[in-house]
């Protein structure tokens, strides 16, 4: 039965590798004409832009709690882990959010060039690159905290102790998905 743990993380890549082939395939569409495409050019461009801004604030934010986390987790005789934990659950939900902002500017302007021409193919293209930002979050955050499982199961014995450590992950994770949202 423990073996059957080791495939969990496998599903994560398999998420990931459906959002390589969807956003290849979103971003092989036709983007219109050049008045659509420079339009489309300068949002994404200010939304990479915003991106980074909230990204380089969001960074300090994850500093300092994860080195507030490293200290309460040394003091409470829990881990310092919870802190590494913490850093990675962030990193993964910051990196679903840069890869559904990329394909969400990708696939506006396909979604209007072929709404032009037909309602369905506009349908697809929007809920294909919709469906890269879902199964982005769900192959990052399944790849993320089955990894840490594994890696945390073989340096505690106790699986109590191993969930207190990984609910890090889960903070992260969190904290970014929500200030993101609250950022705009």
């Amino acid at each position: 039965m423990d073996n059957i743990l080791y495939f969990i993380p496998i599903t994560g890549i398999i998420a990931l590798i459906y959002v390589y082939i969807k956003n290849r395939w979103v971003s092989s569409r036709e983007v219109g004409n050049a008045k659509m495409a420079k339009i489309a050019k300068n949002i994404a461009d200010g939304a990479m832009a915003f991106l980074k801004a909230e990204y380089k604030i969001l960074s300090i934010f994850v500093i300092l709690t994860s080195v507030l986390l490293a200290i309460k987790g040394v003091n409470e005789g829990t881990s310092w882990l919870v802190s590494i934990s913490f850093i990675i659950g962030a990193g993964c939900s910051g990196l679903a959010g840069f890869i559904g902002m990329k394909v969400a500017t990708k696939a506006n302007v396909r979604t209007t060039n072929a709404a032009q021409k037909s309602l369905g193919k506009a349908l697809e293209i929007a809920f294909s690159g919709g469906s890269v930002m879902g199964m982005g979050v769900v192959g990052l955050g399944v790849l993320g905290i089955s990894s840490l499982f594994l890696v945390y199961m073989e340096l505690f014995d106790n699986v109590d102790t191993v969930i207190k450590v990984i609910s890090g992950f889960s903070l992260g994770a969190s904290s970014i998905a929500l200030f993101a949202r609250v950022g705009g």
